[in-house]
């Protein structure tokens, strides 16, 4: 993530949308790392000629020492997360309203789930404290879409990308980052929801698979609602 106070807004391109629907105009797309939310929000913005507001953690001075070290590097890794994310949102907000058309890959309400899993009791505290404080106003999403895959899956995706600063991330970290998701999304009522079955679908290459779940997406942007595609041959 990066440290700077102007939120990360890259340009999209390549529109295959056309104007019959009108999709959501503030989208978060969520999921655990090695999913592929940043991925489908990339193609989402293309498709929407919409905005991306990105969180870019390999831009966390402190990740890659955490992921090393996560008793030691925890509470600053999350709050530099925090305020960051915070940051990209409030200039979001302070924007023109009628003009507000993002894809983010994050959703501020799932940060606890990482300071739950990876703080002790005092930092945890504290944390809270802090988040309380900084999410007061801050706008939410027209739709969130979380996307789920097994933890066996997680870890194949994260081992083929090869990023480096994940190499010392282990399956007990990312098995319990899964179910603390899945426990979230399940009481999570605050937007709609789309949640979608990412385990044998390939959205970053497969044009099919990402054509048919953004043709569900378009005719379900209220409510809360479960995609479960068959992967194409």
């Amino acid at each position: 993530m990066t440290a700077s106070s102007t939120a990360v807004i890259a340009p999209a391109a390549d529109t295959t949308v056309q104007g019959a629907v009108k999709p959501p105009a503030f989208i978060a797309v969520e999921g655990p790392i090695g999913v592929g939310k940043t991925t489908l929000t990339h193609r989402l913005a293309a498709s929407f000629n919409y905005q991306t507001l990105l969180e870019e953690a390999e831009q966390n001075p402190f990740l890659e020492r955490f992921y090393q070290n996560p008793q030691q590097h925890a509470l600053p890794t999350q709050l530099h997360f925090l305020f960051d994310r915070v940051k990209k949102l409030q200039a979001l907000r302070q924007g023109d309203i009628f003009e507000q058309v993002r894809i983010a890959d994050f959703l501020i309400d799932k940060d606890p789930l990482f300071a739950q899993l990876t703080l002790a009791s005092d930092e945890l505290q504290l944390y809270q404290t802090v988040y309380a404080k900084v999410i007061e106003t801050l706008p939410k999403p027209d739709l969130v879409v979380y996307l789920q895959a097994s933890t066996d899956t997680l870890m194949e995706r994260i081992n083929r990308r090869g990023l480096a600063l994940e190499r010392p991330i282990e399956r007990s970290y990312i098995a319990e980052l899964n179910d603390a998701y899945t426990q979230f999304f399940y009481y999570y009522d605050a937007t709609p929801l789309l949640i979608v079955n990412a385990e044998q679908i390939n959205l970053a290459e497969g044009d099919g698979d990402y054509h048919n779940l953004l043709n569900y997406l378009l005719s379900h942007t209220s409510g809360r609602h479960y995609y479960n595609p068959a992967p194409l041959p």
